[in-house]
């Protein structure tokens, strides 16, 4: 079976900088895969060239065995949704009307949603516990409930593949599980969920496997007890670290130190 999500030797360049050099990574079909590292590694920029909104340059992204580039912005939209780490609606459009927007790919050629698309938005609102807000224009949302509205959207575009950067930043803690919770909801269907995030511990718990990145490179990849070692985290970050286990075997990292150089 062709990986749902595929990039070979990816580099991208963002100015004089280079922010990613030579990325291997793969998503399968029913897989969430935690993207982690530091700030600066080159994790928002690999998403967004999974998502195809920026071009590398050099390497190759395939989304189910076939090129990126090949999929019109449409067709793209149909297979990944992306929920950026900060969305902004300047525009006072609800919240019911925001998370609509996640089926305009699947509208017909006059553009008018139908009582399914209706249904579907609808659905994704309420798993998200935001049926409530549907009336309340956007920009007056608070930055967890506006995340949570982005999710739902992104949840309304059913997607193949879920592309999530720090999607529980702004949530508190009972909306960070529900978040998770319903990635892995979706990947028990079949879809999959490559997702950037600064919570190692929820990383861990909830993600197949973890890839780490530093300085635009892999510096690890697999499951999280594996990648989630005193001497990843001390290349990765810069910090000495503990490694506990959890009653239920998931890694828990306990920083002691920041390393000197």
């Amino acid at each position: 079976m062709s990986a749902r999500l595929a990039l070979e030797g990816v580099a991208a360049r963002l100015g004089d900088r280079a922010v990613l050099a030579g990325v291997d990574l793969a998503v399968a079909p029913g897989e969430i895969v935690g993207l982690v590292g530091r700030n600066g590694a080159g994790k928002t920029t690999l998403l967004r060239i999974a998502a195809g909104t920026l071009a590398p340059d050099a390497g190759r992204v395939t989304l189910d065995g076939s090129e990126i580039a090949s999929f019109d912005r449409r067709a793209r939209a149909r297979i990944v949704a992306l929920v950026p780490q900060d969305t902004q609606v300047p525009f006072p459009f609800s919240v019911a009307e925001l998370v609509l927007m996640g089926r305009t790919p699947h509208l017909g050629f006059l553009g008018f949603e139908d009582a399914h698309d209706l249904d579907v938005a609808r659905a994704a609102m309420q798993r998200m516990g935001i049926e409530a807000l549907a009336d309340r224009a956007a920009p007056t949302l608070s930055g967890g409930e506006r995340q949570l509205a982005v999710v739902a959207r992104a949840l309304a575009q059913e997607p193949r593949l879920l592309l999530l950067d720090e999607p529980t930043a702004f949530l508190d803690l009972r909306h960070r599980l529900e978040v998770l919770t319903v990635l892995r909801e979706r990947a028990a269907d079949g879809a999959s969920a490559l997702v950037v995030s600064h919570d190692l511990g929820l990383a861990a718990r909830f993600c197949d496997r973890l890839v780490l990145l530093g300085d635009g490179r892999v510096l690890a990849e697999g499951p999280p007890r594996d990648v989630l070692s005193p001497d990843t985290l001390r290349a990765a970050f810069g910090i000495e670290a503990e490694i506990v286990t959890a009653p239920d075997g998931t890694p828990l990292v306990v920083p002691r130190s920041v390393t000197t150089r």
